[in-house]
């Protein structure tokens, strides 16, 4: 019989509270990433409606299309110094950063300075997401560490629906959604300074391997090299699907012949899946494994993608069809973070899920755009849903190539369950 001294009592009861600070943390600043890079979509409208700056739809699309640019470098930027510096103070310095960005916005005196501002606040914003997956993925036993990635991603659609709601109730106001979400980051950045452990995994790797720096190029050794490539293309191929779902669902819904409350109804409902999916993804692959889970979300992904080419006479079969190719193919893209976090020891970790993430992005600005192309040729649909349905493949196949071994987590990066 095991006897568990007060001592061990109160650290046990101590490593439980700095995991659950890491948690409720990290999830709080995935979800003020999600409220960031909606907020931009719902206002642009009363931009354009009142000639905000002479602000035009070109403008507007050049806005966009920086925001998303600045989350790429922001992205693939901070894994390396994540790595060497620590995760504790890159999301802390990240969260600053967008958050003053943010509240200068609504002061922006010309559409330029608007821009640069968006594009600045991007590269903070693009930081928090790697560093926040991979601090909850090392602060779970490594059996959970897909359950820890998608659970966390459940914060970006929370931030999402805050920002609609919020925005329904502003309307011409639109200064106070970037006022709102400024304040708060520096809010959350205030208690993290005082709550938010390092990671472990990170200290003892440093301890290991020293304060030397960690280059991208450390993913070109052969040891990464396979996984890399296919994280890379797997990353892009997910997040083009999701950013080109998001875009121009209801658009593609409209041309299909559904009205257009019908067409709106279902981007909630594509998100309301993805919830569900990420919740249901991340239990399933830590128990069948998350590369075989992985390839199975994608798979179905290609189906339900094509289903929706076709035009269907059943609001209910409608709704079930959008609701699962949420289910499927936003968590499918989280997956792959899952993956590396898993994949990776810590001492390059926090470099991977950066560059994942980073060339991720890219993908997030190509879908929107070759998906406006088909809609500006008047062949959103069906074409819009075989393209989509043909990056799913491609996406399969990327997870395909990945290899299953996982011999490059050490033991010593494996934390007990407590």
């Amino acid at each position: 019989m095991t006897t568990v001294t007060p001592s061990d009592a109160s650290t046990q009861a101590g490593t439980a509270g700095r995991n659950a600070w890491t948690v409720i943390l990290c999830w709080i600043t995935v979800m003020l990433e999600g409220y960031d890079l909606v907020v931009l979509g719902a206002i642009i409208p009363t931009l354009l409606k009142t000639h905000h700056l002479g602000m035009t739809a070109g403008d507007a699309t050049t806005i966009a299309t920086l925001s998303l640019v600045g989350v790429a470098i922001g992205a693939v930027s901070v894994g390396p110094l994540a790595d060497r510096l620590g995760r504790r103070h890159l999301l802390i310095g990240s969260v600053l950063l967008f958050s003053l960005f943010t509240l200068l916005v609504p002061l922006a005196g010309s559409v330029a300075m608007f821009a640069v501002l968006r594009l600045i606040a991007g590269l903070g914003l693009g930081a928090c997401m790697p560093v926040s997956l991979t601090m909850m993925a090392e602060h779970m036993p490594a059996d959970r560490r897909a359950r820890a990635s998608t659970l966390t991603m459940t914060g970006y659609h929370t931030g999402a629906v805050i920002t609609s709601l919020l925005a329904l109730r502003v309307t011409d106001n639109w200064q106070i959604l970037f006022y709102i979400l400024g304040i708060a980051g520096f809010v959350i950045a205030g208690i993290q300074w005082f709550r938010l452990p390092e990671s472990e995994a990170f200290v003892r790797a440093k301890q290991t391997s020293g304060s030397q720096r960690v280059p991208f190029t450390e993913l070109l050794k052969p040891a990464y090299l396979r996984a890399g490539i296919g994280v890379w293309v797997a990353s892009f191929m997910g997040l083009l699907l999701v950013y080109g779902l998001n875009t121009w669902l209801p658009k593609l819904m409209n041309d299909a012949g559904y009205p257009v409350p019908t067409a709106v109804t279902q981007l909630l409902v594509l998100n309301i899946g993805g919830v569900v999916g990420l919740v249901l993804g991340g239990f399933v692959a830590d128990r069948r494994g998350i590369k075989g889970t992985t390839l199975g979300w994608f798979a179905v992904s290609v189906v339900m993608l094509a289903c929706l080419s076709i035009k269907m006479n059943s609001d209910i079969l409608l709704d079930v069809v959008v609701f699962l190719t949420g289910v499927f193919v936003f968590s499918a893209q989280v997956l792959v973070y899952a993956y590396v976090t898993n994949f990776y020891p810590a001492s390059v970790r926090g470099t991977a899920l950066g560059s994942a993430s980073g060339i991720g992005r890219i993908g997030s600005i190509v879908g929107p755009s070759i998906t406006g192309a088909l809609v500006a040729a008047g062949i959103g649909h069906p074409w819009g849903f075989y393209f989509f349905s043909a990056v799913a493949v491609l996406g399969f196949l990327a997870v395909l190539t990945l290899p299953r071994r996982t011999e490059n987590t050490p033991a010593e990066d494996v934390q007990p369950v407590t």
